[in-house]
């Protein structure tokens, strides 16, 4: 949804971390989709689609639908460009605008859908992106907000250098106006700006030895998103060389221990416009 020259982005443009978000939207993809419903729904929008992860997955899933995709980075947008053109299934089914969301170009009323993942922890005023998406959704329209709750993390075995990376990472978030608990803020947000039934849903990982396969997959999962903020909490001074290096070890002991757990959860929320 950013650009660098914006807003600081927590995990950079590289093109690992552009593997990583679409890595990342496979995984989530259960969690994140089990209730969402576009089946109805023609013209959706989604902010802030990034390198078109979601994109792929709401094409695949909603095959009636076609998508609009606003991002503020054109290397993201390039990226997703590239990787939906591959697709047959989204073939003409989907437009990409460079577009800053908390002030976009499109009349009122334009779409009857809209998506956001993982979106509102990065922009500086997450009122104004969802005034905005009000503003260009039909009466009646359907909107989906997922959104993290940062605070919910629990890892055993402790880990203290974990735990101050992670730490070191909502805060280098916070201080470059974004919120790594946007999650738990959604029911009043959107009743604020307008939007009517309201519901919200805690999503949780809580993995242990019930299910090992999944754990082991969600803490090197984790371990990559973690990582994907090292150099700039490096850059910026908020982590020592020496806490990274000691998250990435204590990572990999929990990852190999038979009695590790592994816990967190985030929001999604669903709304009617007026």
């Amino acid at each position: 949804m950013t650009n660098k020259k914006d807003f600081p982005y927590l995990h950079g443009f590289s093109q690992q971390e552009q593997d990583r978000l679409r890595r990342q939207a496979r995984f989530a993809e259960q969690t994140i989709y089990q209730n969402v419903n576009f089946s109805e729904t023609k013209r959706v929008l989604e902010v802030g689609c990034g390198v078109g992860a979601q994109s792929e997955i709401l094409l695949r899933r909603f095959p009636d639908i076609h998508l609009t995709g606003i991002d503020l980075s054109d290397k993201q947008l390039e990226s997703a460009k590239n990787s939906l053109s591959k697709l047959s299934y989204a073939e003409k089914r989907y437009t990409l605008k460079q577009m800053n969301a908390e002030n976009m170009t499109f009349t009122t009323e334009v779409f009857d859908g809209a998506f956001l993942c993982f979106v509102l922890e990065h922009v500086p005023d997450p009122r104004r992106v969802l005034s905005e998406v009000r503003r260009v959704l039909s009466p009646g329209a359907v909107l989906y907000v997922t959104e993290v709750l940062n605070s919910s993390f629990f890892l055993d075995p402790y880990s203290p250098n974990v735990l101050k990376y992670w730490m070191a990472f909502n805060d280098y978030q916070y201080d470059q106006k974004g919120d790594p608990f946007m999650g738990a803020k959604l029911g009043n947000l959107l009743m604020q700006i307008g939007f009517r039934n309201i519901e919200t849903e805690v999503k949780t990982w809580f993995l242990d030895n019930r299910h090992p396969q999944k754990r082991k997959e969600i803490i090197e999962f984790w371990s990559e998103l973690l990582l994907s903020a090292s150099d700039q909490l490096l850059e910026s001074k908020y982590v020592t060389q020496e806490t990274v290096d000691g998250m990435k070890k204590e990572m990999s002991v929990v990852a190999n221990d038979p009695n590790a757990v592994f816990f967190f959860s985030f929001i999604q929320a669903k709304a009617k416009n007026h």
